[in-house]
């Protein structure tokens, strides 16, 4: 019994991903829902057309590039030879999540051991590309964020609605504002 009850007075530590880096920079209770197994990118018309951005525009990319799955990261195309991390979205609305996400790629591939790797952000339907590159800056946030997702995750309640006008575009929209609690 002492066991059990210990068990569940420790906070589970789930492995932080790239997509709770996104989140986290958006809307903390969409962090909450997906990290507690509330998935709703699968209905969203959205998310669709982001995929399907993402596998259309570069089809030469799987080919040279190969996908990498580290320490619950995936990343999509890497360039080994060059060290360079490609991440293709769809909308430059939330940069900053999307910047993030990156740099925690980057984060990750350094805390195995691959030094020296940047990132490209790229906005095929804007003809836009952003460089990434991870400082020592964006390291200490790093770890001062994934401590925050950690807190987050571990939460009993979801956080509250935020009403923000990134809202109706969120693939959480029906959920959080259909009138119920969690």
């Amino acid at each position: 019994m002492c066991a059990i009850l210990s068990y569940y007075s420790i906070p589970f530590i789930m492995m932080v991903t790239g997509t709770h880096f996104n989140y986290y920079q958006v809307c903390h209770r969409k962090l909450w829902l997906f990290s507690s197994g509330v998935t709703m990118e699968h209905t969203s018309d959205l998310v669709y057309e982001g995929k399907l951005i993402h596998e259309t525009t570069y089809p030469q990319r799987s080919e040279r590039y190969e996908e990498l799955e580290l320490d619950g990261i995936k990343i999509d195309f890497y360039d080994a030879r060059n060290k360079v991390v490609h991440e293709v979205k769809k909308s430059n609305k939330i940069s900053s999540a999307h910047r993030m996400q990156l740099l925690y790629y980057l984060y990750v591939l350094e805390r195995n051991g691959v030094y020296g790797a940047t990132g490209v952000l790229e906005y095929p339907t804007l003809r836009k590309r952003e460089e990434v590159v991870l400082s020592e800056i964006d390291r200490e946030r790093i770890r001062d964020v994934e401590e925050e997702i950690r807190r987050i995750m571990n939460q009993e309640t979801c956080p509250p609605v935020l009403e923000s006008r990134i809202c109706k575009n969120c693939s959480y929209y029906e959920f959080c504002f259909s009138g119920e609690e969690i």
